[in-house]
């Protein structure tokens, strides 16, 4: 199978790319730099330089492949990057499905986010019939360009497109270059920068389990069908208590109350981080998804597509290992 990657050079499409030539196949990947891209083309992946904002690249990239994998995606709390959002994830993925049509329809696996899926206001997980989040009540930019992508996937699929949607909660493990949010907490709390947190709830799963999740849902996923890649539901303070001892230091004890981090989240995006110029390091967004527990059932995909179900213990123990060999502060 040659197969077309999207966002290889990120933290997901990485390891997509990865199980793709550990399976046999042949990749391309689509990255708009190719020399910052050495991890790639250490695994053979052929790469086509492009951008999903643009277009470039797409066509040259999907021409003669049997599957496509849409991973690219900007994932940011901070509002200064609203508009490479919508361009990206909105406008990126519609030319995505445009390039697919127009080489004749390969499958497509679109990675969107359980960032699309609606909470339940009871706080038990939620699963992929639970349908969409409302676009005009999410609280980040993040989510409402996966809620719109999404919608776009769907559409195709419904107008007769082979697409399968695939829907990570929030993976961990090697190879966060950027890194995530969810990386940039890993990396807080093993050097001891995380005095206190918010209490929330979130949906772990091991970035490997969510690359394979991509290849099963290819060669199994139905069609207009979409799957969480999920695994165990934890709380924050759980979570970070758990990166802390793994990693050899002292877990935060200070649980923040809510309006104090707003507060503090309005001064730092609003005041510091323009004035110091420097990225945003408690967005206004962020305070705001810790109001609602963000679980998931991943039943689904395991029971569908045989999604694994891998510690998430080892899954942190590979990404504190990765960050402290990058060197990562």
């Amino acid at each position: 199978m040659l197969a077309f990657v999207t966002g290889g050079s990120g933290f997901v499409g990485y390891h997509v790319a990865r199980v793709l030539v550990e399976h046999g196949h042949r990749v391309r990947a689509l990255v708009r730099h190719p020399g910052r891209a050495p991890h790639l083309q250490a695994l053979g992946v052929d790469l086509i330089q492009g951008d999903l904002a643009t277009g470039e690249g797409l066509r040259a990239g999907i021409d003669g492949c049997d599957a496509v994998f849409h991973v690219a995606a900007h994932y940011s709390l901070d509002p200064r990057d609203d508009a490479l959002m919508y361009a990206a994830n909105v406008e990126g993925t519609r030319r995505v499905l445009e390039a697919v049509r127009e080489a004749g329809g390969p499958r497509l696996v679109y990675t969107s986010s359980t960032a699309a899926v609606k909470l339940r206001h009871d706080g038990t997980p939620s699963t992929e019939a639970d349908g969409f989040n409302d676009p005009d009540r999410v609280v980040s930019t993040y989510k409402r360009t996966k809620v719109l992508a999404e919608r776009l996937a769907m559409q195709a699929a419904a107008e007769g497109m082979d697409v399968v949607i695939v829907n990570p909660s929030t993976p961990v493990g090697p190879y966060d270059v950027k890194p995530t949010p969810t990386g940039r907490i890993v990396l807080d709390t093993m050097h001891g920068r995380m005095p206190g947190y918010v209490e929330t709830g979130l949906n772990l799963v091991a970035v490997e389990d969510v690359a394979l999740g991509h290849l099963l849902a290819y060669e199994r996923g139905r069609a207009g069908e979409r799957y969480i890649l999920g695994n165990r539901n934890m709380h924050f303070g759980e979570l970070v208590r758990l990166i802390a001892e793994l990693a050899g230091q002292r877990p935060p004890r200070l649980r923040i109350p809510f309006f104090a981090a707003m507060a503090y989240a309005v001064i730092d995006e609003r005041v510091l981080a323009p004035l110091l110029k420097r990225p945003v390091r408690a967005p206004v967004a962020g305070v705001k998804l810790a109001r609602e527990p963000m679980y998931f059932d991943a039943s689904k995909a395991v029971r569908e597509l045989g999604l694994p179900q891998s510690p998430v213990e080892d899954a942190l123990v590979r990404a504190i290992e990765w960050f402290r060999s990058a060197k990562m502060a």
